[in-house]
């Protein structure tokens, strides 16, 4: 009772600082139903939080927050039937928030949230629901971050599409838009990783917060691993060549000079590596013709690359890369170059274009893959004694997991892979006969040229 008088004092004194005019009753109120939904007492803190909502909605900001978990409560209280009144209510609460504290509330998650529960609950037809996700999208993408989101705004576009009220080019659309939104969330979360998982390699004290930061960035970066697998699977074989050269080809002579049109197909054609057909090479051809640019010029690349000319490849590809603007394709370019040189067995130029994929896109764990699989085939080569050349392996071993770790769609063969590496590693009795200690820095030398510590094995 205390605790509970304390709590309406409290609510009183701020609701007459910030709200003058509101009246006694709704101070009261408020200070009751706050109370109770503090305590998780939903069921008494409904109506109190309505009444506020209704008399006085500009009394706090706090009101909107208590009653979005009230409702969410019931909501998964109450039968199947009994939902839909519920749940046009939140839409309603999280509508007016926006509209009474804009300042204090994200509008692309606000929307998203809304056009979720329209989905998962079966309201308004697949075209509503469809434009409720698309109107976060265009107003708030930057707030528009919800993995399932994400994914149920091309599930609908496909399903659309299936029943023949969109077009294939209008699903490739929206799958561009989906996927390079869901690359900007993985950058941003790997590029937050980063720094701590360098931090936590060489043995320094994490505090409880970046512990919390490590465990949501790699929590995010799971999830839109999972989304990316499930949009892909989605598209499944409408993105085939079988169905992208018909597609093009059909239009080609109407749209040759079409430089917007070529860029589409031939970016299509491109990430989905149909080079084989001439079609691709008239696409190509026109587009770098009337607008050298970097798709132009990759393309160009691949047609080299598939003709077995690799300089004449890693020309075009380095073209590419100067023209790129766009970070992820920009990485893409790079790894390819990367892969050309790793070929070859130059690893040293190999790892360097590796880094540069890396800098433009943190979460390609591809990359930290491949330069691990280098050091590992280098071992043999980078050490001054059996000691120092096995100490490459854990160097590799840390490659490894960090791949596992920026990218979890990986993680299954990247974790393999540094288990495999840390086993071909001196072990704990190899360490105590040499005479090291845990901690120790082990200079690698040759191309490498890095640093490793001795792990606490």
């Amino acid at each position: 009772m205390k605790k509970r008088l304390l709590a309406l004092l409290t609510v009183a004194l701020v609701g007459s600082g910030a709200v003058s005019a509101q009246s006694g009753d709704c101070t009261t109120t408020a200070a009751l139903a706050y109370d109770d939904a503090k305590a998780k007492n939903y069921d008494s803190a409904y109506p109190a939080l309505m009444k506020v909502r209704e008399e006085c909605p500009k009394y706090s900001l706090a009101t909107y927050q208590y009653l979005e978990r009230a409702i969410e409560y019931k909501i998964d209280k109450a039968e199947q039937g009994d939902k839909k009144e519920l749940v046009e209510e939140l839409m309603k609460v999280w509508e007016e928030r926006l509209e009474l504290y804009p300042s204090k509330t994200e509008k692309g998650k606000v929307y998203s949230d809304i056009a979720l529960l329209m989905f998962d609950n079966k309201i308004g037809s697949k075209e509503e629901q469809y434009e409720a996700f698309h109107k976060a999208y265009t107003e708030d993408k930057d707030n528009f971050k919800s993995p399932k989101g994400l994914y149920a705004y091309f599930d609908l576009m496909v399903e659309m599409q299936d029943a023949g009220d969109k077009t294939l080019q209008d699903v490739f659309d929206n799958y561009d838009r989906v996927f390079t939104k869901i690359e900007e969330e993985e950058n941003e979360a790997a590029e937050n990783l980063a720094p701590l998982l360098k931090k936590q390699e060489e043995g320094e004290e994490l505090t409880s917060k970046e512990k919390r930061s490590i465990k949501y960035a790699e929590i995010n970066l799971a999830n839109y691993s999972k989304v990316k697998q499930a949009i892909n699977a989605k598209l499944g074989a409408r993105a085939d060549c079988d169905n992208l050269v018909p597609l093009y080809k059909k239009d080609f002579e109407a749209k040759k000079t079409d430089v917007n049109w070529l860029k589409n197909a031939n970016a299509r054609l491109s990430a989905k590596d149909c080079t084989e057909d001439p079609l691709f090479i008239q696409v190509s051809e026109a587009l770098h013709k009337l607008e050298p640019s970097a798709k132009s010029a990759y393309s160009l690349g691949q047609l080299a690359e598939s003709e077995g000319n690799r300089t004449k490849a890693l020309q075009y590809y380095n073209e590419a890369a100067e023209l790129e603007t766009k970070p992820s394709d920009k990485a893409k370019i790079y790894y390819r170059i990367a892969n050309n040189y790793k070929e070859k067995g130059s690893f040293g130029q190999a790892r360097t274009f590796y880094r540069k994929a890396l800098d433009a896109k943190p979460s390609l764990g591809s990359a930290y893959l491949q330069i691990a699989s280098m050091y590992a085939q280098s071992a043999n080569n980078c050490g001054d004694d059996t000691f120092t050349k096995r100490a490459v392996y854990w160097l590799a071993a840390e490659y490894a997991s960090r791949a596992a770790r920026v990218d979890p769609s990986l993680s299954s063969n990247a974790n393999q892979a540094a288990a495999a590496y840390r086993g071909r590693a001196p072990q704990k009795s190899d360490v105590f006969q040499s005479s090291r200690s845990v901690g120790e820095a082990i200079s690698v030398g040759c191309w490498i040229g890095e640093t490793v510590r001795i792990p606490n094995l």
